[in-house]
C-alpha cells in the first residue's frame, strides 16, 4: 500500500466515519462512473477547461444518494462497499480517484460537507469573481502562486495579483495563458513557493499523489475544487470552492 502520510490518515478517517454511521459492513452502493463533460461541467462560457478538451475525466461516487466526485487522468469503474474501498492500494491515479470520490460521497452522506460536485454552466466564471474577493479580503494583493491551470480562475486572478502558475500537463508548460507563463510543476514548484506569499492549489493534487508537498510548505495554502472537499473537512485544510454544489 502507498506510504504517503495523507492517504493513510484519510484511510483511517474513512474507516472511522463509515463505522460511526454503520456503513462500513453494510452492503451499500458505492460506484464511480465516468461523467461526460456536459454532465460534469455543463456548458460554461469558456471552452478551454481540461474536462471539455478531454484531458481529464470526472468520476462520481454514489453512496445512498450522496454524490462525491474526483478529477483524474485515469478514469474507470468500481462497484463494491466502503470496506472494499479501504482495501485499495492507492498506488495509482485510478485507485486514488475511486478512493477520493467515495470519501467525498461518505463525507456528504455524513453531513460533514455539502459542496462535493463541480460547478456547472456559469459557475466557473462566477467562481473566479468570488475567488478574487476572498483572496483579497484575506491576503490583500499578495503574490499568488497557483498550482494547476484552471482557465477561469487564471483569467480572473491574472489582472489582479502578481501571479505565477505551475502545471503538470506538458501541453500547457511553456505556454502563455492570460499573459502568464505556465511553468513546469516538477521543476519550478520550489522556486514558486519561495516567491509566493500565498498558494492557491488544485484539489486534484490529492489524486495525482503530489499533495504531501503542498501540505508541508511554509506559506499559507488555499485549496480549491470539488476533489478535495471531504479531505479538507476531515483534515482541517483551508478550501474555497464557492460555486460547487
Amino acid at each position: 500500500m502507498t506510504s504517503a502520510p495523507v492517504y493513510e490518515q484519510l484511510r483511517k478517517k474513512l474507516a472511522a466515519l463509515a463505522g460511526q454511521h454503520d456503513l462500513l459492513n453494510e452492503r451499500v452502493n458505492v460506484q464511480a462512473d465516468i461523467l461526460t463533460a456536459v454532465q460534469a461541467i455543463g456548458r460554461p462560457e469558456r471552452q478551454d477547461f481540461p474536462l471539455l478538451k478531454g484531458k481529464e475525466k470526472m468520476v462520481e461516487a454514489d453512496l445512498q444518494g450522496a454524490k462525491g466526485q474526483a478529477f483524474t487522468n485515469r478514469p474507470g469503474f468500481y462497484r463494491g462497499t466502503l470496506a472494499g474501498v479501504l482495501e485499495l492500494t492507492l498506488d495509482d491515479n485510478f485507485e486514488r480517484a475511486i478512493f477520493v470520490a467515495a470519501l467525498n460521497a461518505l463525507c456528504r452522506r455524513a453531513g460533514l460537507v455539502e459542496n462535493t460536485r463541480h460547478c456547472r454552466n456559469q459557475g466557473p466564471a462566477e467562481c473566479g469573481r468570488q475567488v478574487i474577493a476572498f483572496l483579497q479580503g484575506r491576503y490583500g494583493k499578495s503574490r499568488l502562486g497557483m498550482v494547476g491551470l484552471q482557465p477561469a480562475l487564471l483569467a480572473a486572478c491574472a489582472p489582479v495579483f502578481p501571479l505565477r502558475v505551475v502545471d503538470l500537463d506538458p501541453e500547457n508548460i511553456g505556454q502563455k495563458k492570460e499573459g502568464v507563463l505556465i511553468e513546469d510543476g516538477e521543476t519550478a514548484a520550489g522556486d514558486m513557493v519561495e516567491w509566493a506569499q500565498v498558494l492557491f492549489v488544485t484539489g486534484s493534487t490529492l489524486v495525482n499523489d503530489t499533495i504531501d508537498y503542498w501540505l508541508n510548505v511554509s506559506k499559507p495554502v488555499v485549496f480549491y475544487g470539488n476533489t478535495i472537499a471531504g479531505a479538507a473537512a476531515l483534515l482541517g485544510l483551508q478550501r474555497y470552492c464557492p460555486c460547487s454544489t
